[in-house]
C-alpha cells in the first residue's frame, strides 16, 4: 500500500464496481498465466527420470527445485515424517511442526516462537506453504536462497537454539533416526548412491523436498478465478482495492501467492526485495529494536535500517499475528497501519512515529481509505485462505494418522 491513490499505472487499476475486466486482471495479475510464460499449468506435472508428479493449482507454474536436490516422492516421504519426529531435536521435545502447525497454515499463532531449550525467538513464524516459490527465506536475510540453506538456522542455530542440533549431539540424533524401522527401510531407497543414507545431508533434502511439496489451491480465491466460486460484494470491492491504486496492495504482494519476489522453473530470478514499513522508528531516529532491524542486521547499512520481505498472503487469515516481530494483532490493524503510512508508537522504549521514518519503503505513503474500504479489503484478504491443512493426508501429523507411506 503507498502512494498517491488517484494515480495509475495503467496496468492493475480496476473500477470500484467489479467487472468481468477485473476478473481477467485477477487472473493475470494473481495468477501466473500458463500461455504467458510457457509452463503446464495444471495437473499432474512429472519430473523427469523419477517418481515424483506435481499436482498444481490451475495456473501456478512449475516450481524450481535445486538440481542437487530433485524431487521424489520417497524423498517427501522422509521430509514428512521428519517435520513431525521430535527426535530430531537435540532433546526430543520438539519438531519442525512445533513452530509450524498444519492447522494455522504451517504457523504457530505465537508473538514469536519459542525454542526446544525455551530460547524465546525475536521472529514471528512465518508460513512454509508456498515457500517453493520464496525467492529468499526467513525475514530478512538474502544469502537464504533454496529451502535447503534455511533449514540449516533451525538446526543447527545457535543464536538463539531451535532445534537445538550441535556438534555434541549430533551423531546421538542420528543414531535415533537409524534405529527406527520405518525409516531404516527407506532412506536407502530414496537415496541408492548413499553408503550411508542416514545423514544431515540427507535429512536436509528430504525435508526440504516436504516442504516444497505443500502447494493446494482450494481456497475461495483460487475457486473464483476457476468459475467455481463467487465472491461477496464486500470481497469484490476489496479485490479492487487491493489491485487498484487506491489501496495500492499490489505493489508488494502482486505475484500469484501474493508477494513481490516469486520464483519459478524457466522464470526469471526476481529482484530480491526488502522494505520498511514504517513500523517503528524508535525516538524519531529512524531505528528499529535491536536484533529486529531487519536487512541492516546482514548489511549495516542505514538504508537497511527495518528492511523485511513482503510474505506471502496467502492464508493470511490463518497466520496472526502479523508483521516481523508478531506485535500486531489483527488484519484490520495491519490495513490501519498502512493506511495512515506506518505505525505511532506513543509510549515505552519503542515510541515514534513510524510514518515519519527516514528509511521508510517510498510506497508506504499513507491512503485514504474509509472504514468500509479497510474493511472490504480484510474481507478480500480472508478469499486467500486454504481448506485445513491439518485435514490433508499429503501434510497431516504421520505420528497422529496411520500412514501407508
Amino acid at each position: 500500500m503507498g502512494r498517491d491513490r488517484n494515480k495509475s499505472n495503467g496496468r492493475f487499476a480496476v473500477p470500484r464496481r467489479f467487472t468481468t475486466r477485473a476478473m481477467a486482471l485477477a487472473a493475470i495479475f494473481l495468477a501466473v498465466s500458463a500461455a504467458a510464460f510457457g509452463l503446464q499449468a495444471t495437473g499432474a506435472l512429472k519430473a523427469p527420470n523419477n517418481d515424483w508428479s506435481w499436482a498444481l493449482p490451475r495456473n501456478f507454474p512449475t516450481p524450481r527445485v535445486p538440481a542437487r536436490n530433485p524431487m521424489s516422492q520417497g524423498k517427501v516421504n522422509i521430509g514428512h515424517r521428519l517435520f513431525y519426529d521430535v527426535r530430531l531435536s537435540g532433546n526430543q521435545t520438539q519438531s519442525c511442526s512445533s513452530c509450524h502447525l498444519p492447522e494455522l497454515a504451517f504457523t504457530d499463532g505465537k508473538t514469536t516462537s519459542v525454542g526446544s531449550t525455551g530460547d524465546v525467538l525475536l521472529r514471528n513464524a512465518p508460513s512454509v506453504a508456498n515457500s517453493a516459490y520464496h525467492r529468499t527465506f526467513t525475514w530478512a536475510n538474502p544469502a537464504l536462497t533454496s529451502l535447503e540453506s534455511q533449514m540449516n538456522v533451525p538446526l543447527f542455530g545457535t543464536g538463539p537454539v531451535e532445534m537445538g542440533v550441535n556438534d555434541r549431539n549430533k551423531g546421538k540424533i542420528l543414531r535415533r533416526i537409524k534405529s527406527d524401522p520405518w525409516y531404516r527401510k527407506r532412506f536407502p531407497k530414496a537415496f541408492r548412491w548413499s553408503k550411508k543414507p542416514v545423514n544431515w545431508f540427507n535429512i536436509v533434502r528430504s525435508i526440504s523436498a516436504f516442504q516444497r511439496s505443500i502447494i493446494t489451491g482450494t481456497s475461495k480465491y483460487n475457486r473464483f478465478l476457476r468459475g467455481k466460486a463467487e465472491l461477496s460484494g464486500s470481497e469484490r470491492s476489496g479485490l479492487n482495492l487491493f489491485m487498484g491504486e487506491e489501496g495500492e496492495c499490489h505493489h508488494c504482494h502482486g505475484s500469484f501467492i501474493f508477494d513481490d519476489q516469486a520464483t519459478y522453473a524457466g522464470g526469471p530470478l526476481e529482484k530480491l526485495k526488502f522494505h520498511n514499513t514504517g513500523l517503528y522508528n524508535i525516538g524519531g531516529t529512524g531505528a528499529y529494536p535491536t536484533g529486529n532491524r531487519g536487512l541492516y542486521e546482514i548489511t549495516g547499512k542505514k538504508k537497511d535500517m527495518g528492511a523485511f520481505r513482503a510474505p506471502s498472503l496467502l492464508n493470511v487469515a490463518k497466520t496472526a499475528p502479523y508483521m516481523h516481530d508478531g506485535s500486531v494483532k489483527t488484519l484490520m490493524d495491519v490495513v490501519d497501519i498502512y493506511a495512515r503510512g506506518g505505525r505511532n508508537i506513543t509510549e515505552g522504549p519503542f515510541a515514534g512515529d513510524g510514518a515519519t521514518n527516514p528509511h521508510k519503503d517510498p510506497l508506504i505513503s499513507g491512503i485514504n481509505l474509509s472504514e468500509q474500504d479497510k474493511k472490504d479489503i480484510v474481507a478480500f484478504l480472508k478469499t486467500l485462505s486454504e481448506r485445513d491443512y491439518s485435514k490433508d493426508p499429503r501434510f497431516w501429523d504421520p505420528f497422529k494418522h496411520k500412514s501407508r507411506k
